[in-house]
């Protein structure tokens, strides 16, 4: 969403995992969805937006693995050389989850194309794993990655060890969620 200037996520992971399987002719099994949410009380605006936000992509079918944000201090230096100490959320066990889950699809013979909207290096090791499944079941299986791409991107690289599929500014606009999870409805 950044490298295309919005200020929150409003693609359609439905509509996007559909484009992308049907530009590579791929058939599209299943759709997971991992992320991380703020607590209520951490976070009420940004934690109402997803739970809205999931709750739609449920109806759509969607796996959702949503855990709870973690929160730590981080230091920041500015440019004037000054130092700024911002408290910030992270997501923690979601890459575990992911890469144990697409391990477990590949293992089960759930697909041939494992297809992940991410930059997240740490899943450059599920790649290694795929190829090692593969030849242990004498199949081909492949893992992608799909990722936003712009001037503005500031990392252009998609995960290593994997197909990179790049997402330009009129494919991620096609696939735009036309609800707005910000407002109070």
């Amino acid at each position: 969403m950044e490298a295309f200037d919005y200020n929150y996520p409003n693609y359609d992971v439905f509509a996007l995992s559909k484009l992308i399987c049907q530009q590579q002719k791929w058939d599209l099994s299943k759709i997971c969805f991992y992320t991380g949410v703020p607590r209520q009380d951490d976070d009420a605006f940004w934690n109402s937006f997803w739970v809205k936000k999931l709750a739609g992509m449920g109806r759509h079918g969607i796996h959702i693995v949503a855990r709870p944000l973690r929160y730590r201090e981080k230091e920041i230096r500015l440019i004037d050389g000054s130092q700024l100490t911002k408290t910030v959320g992270q997501e923690k066990g979601i890459d575990v989850r992911m890469a144990l889950d697409i391990i477990r699809g590949a293992l089960e013979k759930h697909f041939d194309v494992a297809l992940v909207l991410s930059q997240d290096q740490d899943l450059s090791e599920v790649a290694d794993e795929i190829k090692i499944i593969a030849k242990q079941q004498k199949r081909w299986i492949n893992m992608a990655s799909a990722f936003p791409v712009s001037s503005l991107s500031k990392n252009t690289r998609g995960i290593n060890k994997t197909d990179w599929i790049k997402i330009d500014r009129a494919m991620y606009d096609a696939c735009l969620d036309l609800n707005d999870y910000r407002t109070s409805r």
